[in-house]
């Protein structure tokens, strides 16, 4: 049966389409531009998009399992509009903060909401669990090219970031298989960092001194809420806290269930030295 993936042009999705494509499975890919989205030969084109539901139904048509990325606002309407298809399954990329986001205020809830509203419509589901990926510490490029230098709060933040490829070779498994029907997995790389340890290892892959200098809260505010919004930039300092106070812990979810070990920041680093230089 036809496996839809959705966001089939974002970061994870066009990975998680050709890893299906390599393991030889049916795939049809939601895009809303599909010259952009430079899809493989043989891939199934949807032209669409989750956050227009008009779309949804031809998409969905004949589907059996969605991935489905992260796009709470429209989540209902995509319930509504696969149960009306019969798709029997759906596989979540969801994130790490949805068990705490379910302890707080509903109107807080992403990727929980997510979760509760694929559980309710009835569908054999997965949750994957990703941490912070790290693609995120491309943000710090512009300062390393005209400084050498990485501004952040929270030196002692003690993260587990992944590589994107390793989120989409999970998703392939997990869409193959029925096995992991029901289950919440956590993700992660395979290692806790700091950012300092990680700005040292964009350091040695670009062969230049880079240095970290560590923000107040009130600094990292003051330069980041004017691009995303206080109640944004306050949400990832808050982030940044709760990493300095609990160090987070890698899982063991990619090499269980690919077989490989998950990327490190060192190799994620030398892979993209480029957009560093």
């Amino acid at each position: 049966m036809t496996i839809l993936v959705t966001g089939a042009t974002g970061s994870v999705g066009r990975l998680l389409v050709d890893e299906l494509v390599a393991a030889g499975a049916p795939v049809r890919a939601l895009t809303a531009n599909p010259v952009r989205a430079a899809l493989p030969e043989g891939v199934e084109v949807a032209r669409g998009y989750l956050g227009k539901p008009a779309t949804l139904p031809a998409a969905l048509a004949g589907v059996d399992t969605v991935y489905l990325a992260p796009l709470p606002a429209y989540v209902d309407d995509f319930v509504r509009c696969a149960r009306d298809a019969g798709v029997r399954r759906v596989v979540v990329l969801s994130g790490e903060p949805a068990e705490y986001e379910a302890q707080g205020d509903p109107a807080s809830w992403h990727y929980y909401r997510l979760e509760r509203a694929i559980e309710a419509g009835g569908f054999t589901w997965t949750f994957l669990r990703p941490g912070q990926f790290m693609t995120n510490t491309l943000g710090w490029a512009p300062s390393i090219k005209a400084e050498g230098v990485v501004r952040a709060p929270f030196g002692n933040a003690v993260q587990t970031p992944i590589d994107l490829a390793d989120i989409a070779a999970v998703a392939r498994v997990v869409l193959l298989s029925e096995r992991y029907d029901g289950a919440k997995i956590a993700m992660s790389g395979p290692e806790a960092i700091t950012p300092p340890e990680q700005v040292a290892h964009i350091a040695a892959a670009i062969g230049k001194e880079v240095r970290f200098e560590e923000q107040t809260p009130d600094e990292y505010l003051a330069a980041l809420a004017p691009a995303v919004g206080l109640e944004t930039a306050q949400w990832l300092l808050d982030g940044f806290r709760m990493m300095a106070e609990w160090p987070m812990k890698p899982e063991p979810a990619v090499l269980e269930l690919t077989g490989r070990p998950a990327v490190t920041y060192a190799e994620w680093a030398r892979a993209n030295a480029d957009a560093f230089r």
